[in-house]
């Protein structure tokens, strides 16, 4: 492919993505592949909160305040961004079932990989006693 061939071949694709972004949906262009994240090295409390302070990670609460859960140090865990978004999603979700009577049990459960403070997993496990009703939403996020 000559030089002007590459150039308009770019342009081209550069305005396929604009089209794309245009129509509202918003992807990677496919040459942006992404390594899988990997927190293993993220080993202790100090660690995370270092890195909440650089803005790479958050500090959210698992059981989420709005349901009765608190900020003590055993409800906190360290998430990477859009983690807490959708929590806040999945808090909301509770909130409505909760208020329509849909549920009156929750649980929330993460796992780990090795040492890592940051959860490989979030598992929200939402029943009701006497209807048989559940939402059982699992958040991977590493």
């Amino acid at each position: 492919m000559t030089r002007s061939h590459a150039a308009v071949h770019a342009a081209g694709h550069a305005a396929e993505h604009a089209a794309v972004l245009a129509m509202g949906i918003a992807e990677p262009p496919p040459d942006a592949a992404k390594a899988p994240a990997d927190y293993s090295h993220i080993a202790s409390r100090d660690i995370a909160l270092q890195l909440v302070e650089q803005g790479m990670l958050f500090e959210i609460t698992l059981f989420p305040e709005e349901l009765g859960g608190n900020r003590e140090p055993h409800n906190l865990i360290y998430v990477p961004p859009g983690i807490p978004e959708i929590m806040d999603l999945v808090t909301e979700t509770l909130l409505s079932l909760r208020n329509e009577g849909l549920i009156d049990r929750l649980s929330f459960d993460v796992d780990y990989k090795g040492n890592s403070f940051v959860p490989s997993s979030i598992n929200v496990r939402a029943t009701h006693s006497i209807k048989s009703r559940s939402f059982e939403p699992r958040i991977g996020v590493w």
